[in-house]
């Protein structure tokens, strides 16, 4: 039997395209083992997948600002590192697959320590901080856009587009609206900020609130410790973070306001829906997500309202404009190619590990 090692964390945009992967692996008889922090939102999906080990490594985090935990984080990594090594000799992978964030790196260093043959994912345009400290000890990168590869060296890096999950496409709309409570009667937004959630984002939906549930439907995914219990409206349902039923609200789902995060963004073009992106600013990111966002606006396919523009009047006008040229975004997405990029990342990591 061979055995396969998953890495990355930190948010659920770096464990996205590993659960849709893993099943693959599990039908085809690999043994699924996975490293992850000890306490990332990483560890709380792959729980749902109890054929999977999971082993827990200290982590660090990759700031770029000042911060007092900046001092104490290199050791973590140092220690995170000894722990992925001894993980990696001692379990023997055949391969490894890492989706990135800051816990990936020890990972990713200790394979190579190991010989271990390893394979990068990155989603968005531009490689992120991780993602660029790893790809020297990789055997090879995936690409989610292809300007991406302009960027790296083409003896080692390939193109296979957006990875996405399968039970996205098998949603319900009908077990959507019984899940929040919702009605035909309006159509419906579905507001998401990333796994953790998004301050300005939440305030600016709340404040249009009383405009917007006069014509819309709306679920709210808030993030971790952001559901407000004081703010109702007739339509309006909040939820930290939606696992099992995503597919579902997605399926219901009109209009999507979001961050522009790449796994999500793909998996709305996916599921042909209209978008208002709302990308995360220079000094919040490292621009990734503003990079992502023009990309879909210049194919036709979303919206994109900038943080620094962003008020409840913008916002509703926003969602006001989407909904009215909502056919003629549905038509765009419909004119992409939807290649399996699942399937070819499955074909370069099993024709890596048989080298």
């Amino acid at each position: 039997m061979k055995t396969i090692m998953f890495t990355g964390g930190g948010s659920a945009g770096h464990v996205t395209v590993n659960l849709a992967l893993i099943p693959k692996f599990l039908e085809e008889g690999w043994s699924v083992r996975y490293i992850g922090s000890e306490s990332g939102i990483e560890r709380q999906l792959v729980a749902t997948i109890p054929e999977v080990q999971y082993y827990p490594i200290s982590t660090g985090k990759l700031r770029r600002y000042m911060d007092l935990q900046n001092v104490k984080d290199p050791f973590k990594v140092v220690k995170g590192l000894f722990q992925a090594y001894r993980l990696i000799k001692r379990q023997k992978p055949n391969v490894i697959f890492s989706k990135g964030g800051f816990v990936s790196v020890p990972v990713v260093i200790g394979a190579w320590l190991n010989r271990v043959p390893l394979l990068i994912h990155e989603s968005d345009l531009t490689p992120g901080l991780a993602n660029r400290i790893s790809i020297p000890f990789a055997t090879g990168v995936c690409t989610t856009f292809p300007e991406t590869v302009q960027m790296l060296k083409p003896d080692k890096s390939r193109h296979v587009g957006a990875v996405i999950r399968e039970e996205v496409k098998r949603g319900d709309a009908e077990k959507g609206r019984a899940y929040c409570g919702f009605t035909r009667s309006k159509p419906v937004i579905l507001v998401m900020g990333g796994s953790l959630g998004s301050r300005k984002i939440n305030q600016m939906v709340r404040q249009a609130l009383p405009r917007l549930s006069k014509s819309f439907q709306i679920v709210h995914l808030c993030g971790k410790k952001q559901v407000d219990p004081i703010v109702t409206a007739p339509g309006y349902k909040q939820f930290e973070y939606v696992n099992e039923q995503l597919p579902d609200v997605l399926a219901m789902a009109d209009l999507v306001v979001s961050r522009a995060g790449s796994n999500s963004i793909f998996e709305f073009l996916a599921l042909k829906k209209p978008m208002l992106l709302i990308p995360l600013t220079k000094e919040q990111s490292r621009g990734d997500q503003i990079l992502n966002a023009q990309s879909f606006e210049k194919s036709g396919y979303c919206e994109v309202l900038y943080e620094e523009k962003l008020t409840a009047d913008s916002l509703i006008e926003g969602i006001e404009r989407l909904y009215e040229g909502r056919r003629t975004y549905i038509d765009r997405m419909s004119e992409s190619r939807d290649a399996n990029a699942l399937a070819a990342v499955y074909d370069w990591i099993t024709e890596i590990a048989r080298k």
